[in-house]
């Protein structure tokens, strides 16, 4: 490891800061004083599925720890689950998930190396990157028997989601309970010292530490970070609920989508998303906490600056701030408003039609009910009849605005 190292105590308290499971402490203490006294680096590892192509801040959360790591001098593992995400991770699931074919998984996979890029360090030396196909699609029927014969189905039922899911006569297929092992297996192959996750990878973890102990291996130290509660404030971030922030998101998005998170998640969101240290989190939550108004408006509006500089360049922040204060409180369209080219032969069409042909609207029936809310308006004109057909005429030249942040600046081509 290069330069000073931090004393094992403060690279305890930094590491451990804002994780749910730490197993155990006293481990890591003791393997992070291994790792000085031998001048050997830590090798932490983090697994990822790619089943879907974006990476929003609720994953951010544990791939910041990893970058943590990394700069206190240990290696990122970062395991890209080419293989596993075609199994389906049974995590938090009702049902079992259908099964990704191999195009799919490779062309999320194609796109996560240069989204983890706005986080980790992947410079030669500081991160290995690896799929899990590498050894998981060589395993024969002999390995596939030792490796299950390594646990048991009622160790395996000890998950919840399992648990729930038998106790309610839902089907578990053998697929879904050979995951944990696959996961497990993964620790075995890169010879983990740390495994992070979110705290719903709990077990799957845990399999792990058992499977090097059988394996012969020091047992890896699990940590495990929090789910960060989306854009509603109540339910996890995610891509499916439509509350997230993407890290490749525009930075005027972004900033406008943290000032509209709920005052009562704020803290949080300071402790898991801005990478500050401890006692920074600290004196932001605490002065959140006893503040009035407008103390509070100013640490949403220092969190949204500090999360838009985190995935965008330095001061990008201050910018979005300022794009922010001109639409909202001037009430001005964005200054990159998207133009949106139309043909003549459209015409008419009803106003919710509009709205969706100019991509401010995920559907007909959101539309129709942002006309009807009168939150649809032309050139800041509000217009609440979703059905009156509007004109080629009407339109051309203009501003449409549909709820705070969506607009567009709308041309009509005669062809």
């Amino acid at each position: 490891m290069s330069g000073a190292p931090l004393s094992v105590d403060e690279q305890t308290r930094i590491l451990t800061a804002g994780c749910v499971d730490v197993i155990s402490e006293a481990d890591l203490r003791e393997r992070l004083a291994s790792a000085v006294s031998e001048k050997r680096p830590l090798r932490i590892k983090l697994g990822v599925d790619p089943t879907a192509s974006d990476i929003h801040l609720g994953f951010a959360v544990v791939l910041a720890k990893l970058r943590q790591f990394q700069d206190l001098g240990h290696v990122a593992v970062l395991i890209i689950g080419d293989f596993t995400a075609m199994v389906g991770d049974p995590t938090g699931r009702s049902a079992t998930r259908p099964r990704l074919s191999r195009a799919e998984v490779d062309g999320h996979a194609a796109t996560y190396i240069d989204q983890v890029g706005a986080i980790l360090n992947l410079d030669p030396g500081r991160i290995e990157v690896r799929r899990n196909s590498e050894w998981l699609e060589a395993l024969g029927m002999e390995d596939i028997l030792r490796l299950t014969g390594s646990t048991t189905v009622a160790r395996m039922l000890e998950r919840n989601d399992f648990a729930t899911r038998y106790a309610q006569g839902v089907g578990i297929s053998l697929t879904e309970l050979l995951y944990p092992l696959l996961q497990g297996w993964d620790s075995v192959q890169v010879r983990a010292d740390v495994e992070l996750g979110g705290t719903d990878q709990l077990f799957n973890n845990l399999v792990g530490r058992q499977l090097q102990q059988q394996d012969g291996q020091p047992p890896q130290i699990v940590l495990t970070t929090p789910l960060l509660e989306g854009l509603d404030g109540v339910q996890k971030m995610s891509k499916s609920l439509g509350n997230f922030i993407g890290v490749s998101e525009p930075a005027a998005e972004m900033f406008g989508k943290v000032m509209s998170i709920p005052d009562k998640v704020v803290p949080r969101w300071l402790e898991l998303t801005t990478r500050w240290h401890p006692d920074e989190v600290e004196e932001a939550v605490a002065d959140f906490s006893v503040g009035d108004g407008p103390t509070r408006n100013g640490l949403k509006r220092r969190l949204a600056r500090r999360i838009v500089d985190l995935y965008h360049d330095p001061g990008a922040g201050s910018l979005a701030e300022s794009e922010f204060n001109r639409v909202f409180k001037q009430d001005a369209p964005p200054s990159d408003t998207p133009i949106v080219r139309l043909g003549a032969k459209e015409f008419p069409m009803p106003l919710w039609r509009l709205v969706v042909r100019c991509d401010l609207a995920p559907s007909n029936k959101q539309a129709r009910r942002l006309v009807r809310q009168g939150a649809v308006k032309l050139d800041g004109a509000p217009r609440a009849d979703e059905e009156t057909p509007v004109s080629a005429a009407d339109v051309d030249g203009r501003r449409l605005q549909a709820g705070k942040r969506r607009w567009a600046a709308i041309e009509v081509a005669e062809s």
